[in-house]
């Protein structure tokens, strides 16, 4: 009898365990027959098993209590795309050979701030501290409605979308980047002809402030590490750097490029978007589970500091940690016309959508950087 309890109470011990791990991974522990068979109860598990894996692969994301908002009402994390996009086949096709097939978004920081409308919604101050630029109406309570009717710091005056990295400190004392920053929007994928602009309201974090040195370095995103002089791929920001005056401390880094065409969001922030796989000799393919191919976004940031570096962190910790997050709200018409022009079109372009080593494509965009 004593054996039979022990064994009982054993059981229920690990069934409790169970429900509460399945709490917490964001499933119900009792069985819901009306939802178990969606495709969004098919997509949450997917997100968690995704989520062990990218807690490996570096895409760790720091918890946060699921809060509704605007653009998520009932707070579960996931934002459908209305349409989604379906009916996409990842292209192996290899196109006409072009070197180059990106356009710049030159966008300048605009304020300062402990918030994060992506991974902490609707809550004010719950973050790090994040250095914004482009919308100059950033903050927690952003949502896709009111960053399309904000200002913008960027040269596109239809780029309303919000970007922002943690906040570099030197001391106690925030160093911001000068003037318009390089953002750049590549073609990540082999047969270019395929990128198709984002979609309103798509939001993604790049990297994590958790991740370890390891899987900073190791990253999908990872260009050239921390740079400044004669120095590069550092995974940590270096303790000094040359002191002329036209040293600064850089960094690059690339973004997942490749949409499920389902989400514009999901609640690791991070699974409804992928990078390109390699497939056969020189090919970058979108995986058939985020078969469409949107726009690589590339941060190329700079920071004036030089000299004594030993006082250099990021809000978010030492120079690992960096990551970034990105939320679209460009102008529809005006971001596909610089996608069509020069992502599809093979060029390498301004702000303006303007490739100065090909005169005769002409610009996408007029002299004040808007659709013609």
């Amino acid at each position: 009898m004593a054996e039979r309890f022990r064994t009982t109470a054993l059981m229920s011990a690990l069934l409790v365990a169970t429900a509460l791990a399945l709490v917490a991974f964001g499933f119900s522990a009792i069985p819901d027959t009306a939802t178990a068979t969606t495709p969004r109860a098919a997509d949450r598990q997917a997100t968690a098993q995704q989520a062990a894996l990218s807690a490996h692969a570096g895409h760790k994301m720091a918890p946060a209590a699921p809060v509704p908002s605007g653009d998520d009402p009932d707070g579960d994390g996931y934002i459908p795309a209305n349409p989604p996009v379906t009916g996409v086949e990842p292209s192996t096709e290899i196109p006409p050979h072009r070197y180059f097939h990106e356009f710049q978004a030159n966008c300048s920081p605009t304020h300062t701030r402990p918030d994060d409308p992506i991974v902490y919604p609707g809550q004010p101050g719950k973050s790090h501290d994040h250095t914004f630029m482009g919308n100059t109406t950033t903050d927690a309570h952003s949502t896709t409605a009111s960053l399309s009717g904000g200002g913008t710091a960027c040269k596109a005056p239809g780029d309303k979308s919000a970007y922002w990295m943690p906040t570099l400190f030197k001391g106690n004392t925030a160093v911001l980047p000068v003037g318009p920053q390089t953002i750049y929007y590549k073609s990540g994928v082999t047969d270019y002809r395929t990128v198709r602009p984002f979609p309103k309201g798509l939001r993604f974090v790049v990297g994590s402030p958790t991740q370890s040195a390891d899987e900073f370095r190791n990253h999908p995103g990872w260009v050239e590490g921390w740079e400044c002089g004669n120095q590069y791929n550092n995974t940590e920001i270096p303790a000094s750097c040359p002191t002329a005056q036209d040293v600064q401390l850089n960094l690059r880094f690339q973004a997942p490029s490749c949409w499920d065409g389902k989400y514009l969001d999901t609640p690791n922030h991070q699974s409804h978007m992928a990078y390109p796989v390699a497939q056969g000799a020189n090919q970058d393919v979108c995986p058939t589970s985020h078969p469409v191919a949107l726009p690589m976004i590339e941060f190329k940031m700079a920071w004036p500091v030089n000299g004594d570096m030993s006082q250099v962190r990021l809000a978010s910790g030492t120079g690992h940690s960096f990551h970034y997050d990105f939320f679209n709200a460009w102008d529809d018409a005006t971001l596909n016309a610089l996608v069509q022009h020069c992502v599809v079109g093979g060029l390498q372009c301004d702000a303006r959508g303007y490739d100065q080593t090909h005169p005769e494509a002409g610009a996408a965009l007029n002299a004040d950087y808007e659709l013609p």
